[in-house]
């Protein structure tokens, strides 16, 4: 009976830490972490950023390594020379975000929106793209990026990819139309 109840107090004290915190706080915690990147903190290593609002903010240079940013709101925010390896950018809204030689090592980028995003000199080696929009996306530059990564995401003609790979259209997006090389007359008509 005695281990009956030991057992029952350390399985109820194990689950007071999934108490600690109320939605509440996590929501003032995220915020606070956020703050300090706007501010110039230079790294947030494993930090917990789920829905923040970085966009338009300059945070280049920033170690987000293992850190949260599903559903981040980083539309038109510059991350130049940062370091995203392992983070979780599912699901996150990066429309028109630059980051040039960005280190995406083993980021989970999953569903996320990155329309007419700069990846220029970025490292997506084993980066998961499954159900990326990368429509208008330069990934021309960008190193470690494979077809098999490119077959699970989708992006437009519009998309500058290397050399030799290609991916697929997402749905809703038309084809380039083929221009028969009209001149000037030809065309007006």
């Amino acid at each position: 009976m005695i281990r009956v109840f030991i057992a029952v107090a350390a399985i109820g004290l194990m689950s007071l830490s999934a108490f600690a915190q109320t939605p509440e706080l996590n929501e003032v915690s995220r915020s606070a972490s956020a703050q300090r990147l706007i501010g110039g903190a230079k790294a947030c290593v494993g930090c917990d950023l789920f829905q923040v609002d970085l966009s338009y903010k300059e945070l280049e240079n920033r170690d987000l390594s293992k850190s949260r940013l599903r559903q981040a709101d980083l539309s038109l925010a510059t991350f130049d020379g940062s370091k995203l390896s392992g983070a979780n950018l599912s699901v996150s809204n990066a429309f028109g975000a630059r980051f040039a030689k960005t280190d995406f090592s083993g980021a989970d980028l999953s569903d996320a929106t990155l329309v007419g995003s700069w990846f220029g000199g970025a490292v997506m080696t084993g980066a998961d793209l499954r159900g990326a929009n990368l429509s208008g996306s330069y990934l021309f530059t960008a190193k470690g990026l494979t077809q098999d990564q490119l077959s699970t995401a989708c992006g437009d003609e519009a998309t500058k990819l290397p050399q030799g790979l290609t991916i697929p259209l997402c749905p809703g997006a038309e084809p380039a139309p083929q221009l028969r090389g009209l001149t000037r007359d030809e065309g007006n008509q």
